[in-house]
């Protein structure tokens, strides 16, 4: 077996850089919409094909499928139930975008992205009727319809969704803690986030009254160009119909071939018929042999839909890291199926784009303008109303007879497409490392830590909790393992054992080494998480050691950063000047915050400070100013001083376990408070209890603008007394 490259070196042969990183990033957010599409897809399908009256007209099944009648109300039911999801997947995407790549919050921003995109149709289609010709727009097909219960507008499909969830996104990461003055203090923080998104939306649709029917009619023209380019013009139709899908813009590209003369013209029983579409139904409709150019426009869509997207699952599938196959499989069967049976592709196209763009525009695409090129040199003129599924197969390919439509030889190229996308895709994504959903870059890690005969019989649960602590370096290489409310907060021996690669696999979105301090994020599931680590470690079945053979070691060098921090210092003079007085938050020892065990506190990831084990439960305030943010689970108060530093007032250690439980908070976002208010009451015993450790940490969380902390000395003191004092840069 051959040595596994690292990560950094796939990299270096892929050419990953910053840009494709975040393309994979964004594909991730898409997974929660997609997943509605292969049951969405089977739905709209069978209820749309069925109801369809050239359907029932061609077949004669009125007597069967009649409006009023109940298999009828069925199927109607079912395509209604499908289509509302395809209708507004742009909605969808912009929603999951936004809350996906939200940093916390996540709900605050999806709820932006609603108001925002509704914001953003509403400002659009304002604009359109102030500012534009709505008739001249109208001449290029397809770009003005209704949606959303809007009049003339503009669908700007996932695109559209997809725009507008990255910039509340951005907008959300930015701004979610933002200050406003006093008057308007209620707008401030995450309350201002559905406002900004707003605006946005109103500045994204006036950009789109302009820009958006350019593009289209840009594509439009093209269309025509390509008309009159003979089999290499319908490459190019079939390459940029399948290349404009994911952008919304294949429809005002594909409408003017299939509903105009740029299709086609033909003279069906004494008729002039235009549009390929048109044409071929009107072909059906008599019994004569189907035109190969007009059904051009269509039949290459069985070979893939039904062959080779199927058979690409397959062998995207096989190149799973064996770790997230069981995940994988339903997600590759399920699309796999949605194409077979109704020729719904999204599920599997979408993915596979933010996956690796490349196998996307590179292969998928030119292998469909290769479809379209032989289905018509076969002469195929197979139909259809809806997408290239089985369904439609059979009903126009397959019932007409082979005389009318030659599915016989469309079969046959499907079958040899099926193999065709088995080994090109199976041989590139080895060859060239191309990404697919369920493969991550580096394969040996799971080899290298199952290797011990334990993990085999763990449960997959277990088996997290094992390749967290093989991660971190091992059980031995652990001093504090803890969690706030979307991280878990590590501290190790050697922050070189760390294998950031091998965290990445177990769910985790980001992990940051800063010296012997580790945060591996893993969003609202962290609690659940640690409890996995420390229950395995309880029993005895973590690995004691990671196997780091294989991995350079990370530089010791101290960073920068930390070189740099200001640092708690014994009180030499009592000068005012340049200098803030803090006070004990209440009765107890004062202790610097290296003592504290938290190694977010003790090696002051968020700032300097200081720390108070009490022994009384009323809390005061350390410093004068404003109340600017309490905690939702009421263990941190934040306060905002005249001179712009930010304290935070955090109660106990992983005490945000105890949802809000032990804490009665005495202020609100807003209050003025001196060093005699009383801002809340902590239960001492019932978070002892509880098994969470009491300290008091006094942060300022904006140590950039201090030289450090002059603590009188560590010693017992009163609720209210002077301990040190905060030096201003």
């Amino acid at each position: 077996m051959s040595k596994a490259k690292s990560k950094q070196e796939i990299r270096e042969k892929t050419g990953e850089n910053k840009v494709f990183g975040t393309l994979q990033k964004l594909g991730q957010t898409f997974m929660l919409p997609i997943s509605l599409l292969p049951i969405a897809g089977l739905l709209l399908g069978i209820g749309s094909s069925f109801t369809n009256p050239s359907v029932i007209e061609m077949y004669n099944l009125g007597n069967v499928l009649y409006e009023g009648g109940t298999l009828y109300g069925i199927l109607s039911v079912l395509a209604s139930a499908g289509n509302i999801v395809f209708s507004h997947l742009g909605l969808l995407f912009g929603i999951s975008v936004a809350s996906g790549l939200a940093k916390r919050e996540k709900g605050v921003a999806a709820l932006s992205a609603i108001i925002g995109y509704f914001v953003m149709y509403a400002s659009m289609t304002a604009a359109l009727n102030q500012f534009r010709d709505i008739e001249s727009l109208k001449q290029t097909q397809g770009l003005i319809t209704s949606y959303l219960g809007f009049d003339n507008t503009m669908n700007l499909g996932v695109m559209g969704g997809i725009i507008l969830g990255l910039v509340v996104a951005n907008l959300h990461n930015k701004y979610n803690m933002i200050e406003l003055p006093e008057a308007i203090s209620f707008f401030a923080g995450t309350h201002f986030i559905p406002i900004i998104s707003s605006l946005a939306g109103i500045v994204i649709g006036i950009i789109m009254t302009f820009v958006w029917p350019l593009i289209s009619a840009g594509f439009s023209s093209i269309g025509q160009v390509i008309s009159g380019m003979g089999i290499f013009g319908i490459f190019l139709y079939v390459y940029i119909y399948r290349a404009l899908i994911p952008f919304g813009l294949h429809h005002v590209f594909y409408l003017p071939f299939w509903q105009t003369a740029i299709g086609g013209t033909a003279v069906v029983n004494g008729q002039t018929v235009v549009g390929a579409q048109n044409i071929v139904f009107a072909q059906l409709a008599a019994g004569v042999p189907i035109d190969a150019h007009a059904a051009a426009h269509f039949s290459y869509m069985f070979p893939v839909m039904l062959f080779g997207i199927p058979a690409a699952c397959k062998a995207m599938y096989e190149s799973c890291d064996p770790s997230r196959k069981k995940d994988m499989k339903g997600f590759y069967t399920s699309s796999a199926l949605t194409s077979f049976m109704t020729g719904i592709t999204e599920p599997i196209e979408f993915p596979m784009l933010f996956a690796s763009p490349v196998l996307y525009y590179g292969v998928h695409c030119v292998l469909f303008g290769i479809s379209g090129v032989l289905a018509y040199l076969l002469g195929s003129g197979v139909a259809l109303t809806f997408s290239g599924g089985v369904i439609d197969f059979i009903l126009y390919g397959v019932l007409p007879g082979n005389a009318i439509t030659r599915w016989v030889p469309l079969l046959i190229m499907g079958l040899v497409f099926g193999v065709v996308y088995y080994f090109i895709f199976k041989f590139g994504i080895k060859k060239f490392n191309w990404n697919v959903p369920g493969r991550d870059a580096i394969a040996a890690d799971d080899d290298k830590i199952s290797q011990n005969a334990d993990y085999s019989k763990l449960n997959d649960k277990e088996k997290r909790a094992y390749k967290i602590v093989a991660g971190l370096g091992g059980s031995d290489n652990l001093d504090d393992v803890t969690n706030c409310a979307t991280r878990l907060r590590v501290k190790v021996k050697d922050g070189s054992k760390v294998d950031k690669d091998l965290l990445s696999t177990t769910g985790s979105s980001g992990t940051v080494v800063q010296g012997n301090n580790v945060q591996v994020v893993y969003g609202t599931t962290v609690p659940n998480v640690k409890a996995s680590v420390e229950d395995l470690i309880d029993r005895g079945l973590a690995p004691k050691a990671a196997d780091l053979s294989d991995k350079e070691v990370a530089s010791n060098d101290k960073p920068k950063a930390e070189e740099e921090k200001p640092t708690t210092k014994v009180k030499e003079n009592n000068t005012a000047e340049g200098k803030i007085k803090t006070y004990a938050p209440a009765d107890g020892r004062v202790v610097e915050l290296e003592e504290v065990s938290d190694p977010v506190f003790s090696g002051k990831l968020m700032g300097d400070g200081y720390a108070l084990r009490p022994t009384s439960n009323d809390i005061y305030a350390p410093v004068a100013g404003e109340v600017v943010m309490v905690a939702n689970t009421n263990h941190a108060i934040g306060i905002k001083t005249e001179e712009g530093l930010e304290i935070l007032v955090h109660m106990g250690i992983d005490t945000v376990a105890l949802e809000g439980q032990g804490f009665d908070i005495s202020v609100k976002e807003g209050d003025k408070v001196t060093k005699d208010s009383h801002i809340a009451v902590m239960d001492l015993d019932y978070i002892k209890e509880n098994g969470k450790q009491t300290d008091i940490m006094v942060i300022v969380t904006n140590s950039e603008n201090i030289e450090g902390i002059l603590l009188n000395e560590t010693r017992d003191v009163k609720a209210g007394e002077e301990v040190g004092e905060i030096e201003i840069k």
